[in-house]
């Protein structure tokens, strides 16, 4: 296949620095790409030249928007390309305006995962770490908050992993705190400047707080975020799911692969799981090594993780076996 480009003054940006755009392209859907004029030709099975022909639209269209491309929007179109993920909604891709800017899903799984978090008043976003789970939610909630339709935002963790015991950590409350909802901060300061950050928290309508800090509170037009939710107790997620009151949208991520939990001690995330399924009103939303959006190294590292828990899984179904077969 070959496509034609009508603004030449567009296709180096498209190209990148010497062509590093066109190989990262290369690279990721496995055809061969060659330019010549304002034309670039696709070679390769057809099902990845339609992939190619997609990403590279995709791109051009940014260009022709006044957007620039970086090498994250190359490896999201890489992403988006994947026509086979059922979970690439058929509709225009939704986006969270904040006044930072647009922010846009950048896997297919994002997609599904913010369309729910417009539609639906409790989301839980299960995946590993790298998908975007945590950054997408609070990018709604900023959005929200400064259109005026929730009047605060409250964002939750676990203060430490295995049951928030923080006697044993110097300084004040603050500072025993802060260390374990640092990923939540960094995640405002990306959506709104940071003296707004600062004013607002200051007000109350944005308030950062562990876990334990909710027990006891009805939380009233509010969007909530609870995060590393999979190192809750039971007992814990019953208690944060049952603060929401009226207008109040709730967010719950985590990820079942890293509880940091007491051995013998159930996840919070995966009893609630089990519990709400299909809940009217909640959505879930799944995420793997496809929507991973950090570095490329990160989804090969989940990768090789999923393959050695399961050659462990088979091991031990191997051995389980052959014990029953001997009797023994």
């Amino acid at each position: 296949m070959t496509l034609t480009f009508a603004d030449n003054a567009l296709l180096p940006l498209l190209l990148g620095d010497h062509d590093r755009h066109l190989v990262r392209l290369e690279q990721g859907l496995g055809v061969r790409l060659s330019c010549r004029g304002n034309r670039v030709a696709i070679t390769g099975d057809a099902g990845r030249v339609d992939a190619a022909q997609t990403a590279l639209t995709t791109l051009y269209r940014r260009l022709e928007h006044g957007e620039p491309i970086a090498a994250s929007d190359v490896e999201t179109a890489i992403r988006m390309s994947e026509t086979d993920d059922p979970r690439l909604p058929l509709s225009d891709v939704p986006a969270i305006r904040t006044r930072r800017g647009a922010v846009g899903p950048r896997s297919a799984g994002q997609a599904a995962y913010m369309d729910a978090l417009a539609r639906c008043e409790m989301v839980f976003g299960v995946g590993p770490a790298g998908t975007g789970k945590t950054y997408l939610a609070v990018a709604q909630a900023v959005a929200m908050l400064q259109t005026g339709r929730v009047e605060r935002i409250v964002l939750s963790r676990p203060a430490v992993e295995a049951g928030e015991r923080l006697g044993f950590l110097p300084g004040d409350l603050k500072e025993k705190v802060d260390p374990y909802l640092r990923p939540l901060y960094d995640a405002l300061h990306d959506m709104m400047p940071g003296e707004q950050v600062v004013r607002r928290m200051g007000t109350g309508e944005i308030e950062v707080a562990p876990l334990a800090f909710m027990r006891g509170r009805t939380l009233a037009h509010a969007f909530v975020i609870l995060d590393e939710a999979q190192n809750t107790t039971p007992v814990q997620m019953k208690m944060f799911l049952t603060r929401m009151g009226e207008g109040t949208r709730m967010v719950v991520t985590g990820d079942l692969t890293q509880i940091d939990l007491p051995s013998g001690t159930r996840s919070g995330l995966r009893e609630a799981l089990d519990t709400l399924d299909r809940v009217a009103g909640i959505a879930v939303c799944w995420f793997d090594k496809r929507d991973v959006v950090r570095h490329p190294l990160v989804a090969r590292i989940v990768d090789a993780y999923d393959q050695r828990d399961a050659a462990q899984k088979d091991a031990l179904r191997s051995r389980a076996a052959v014990s029953e077969g001997t009797g023994s």
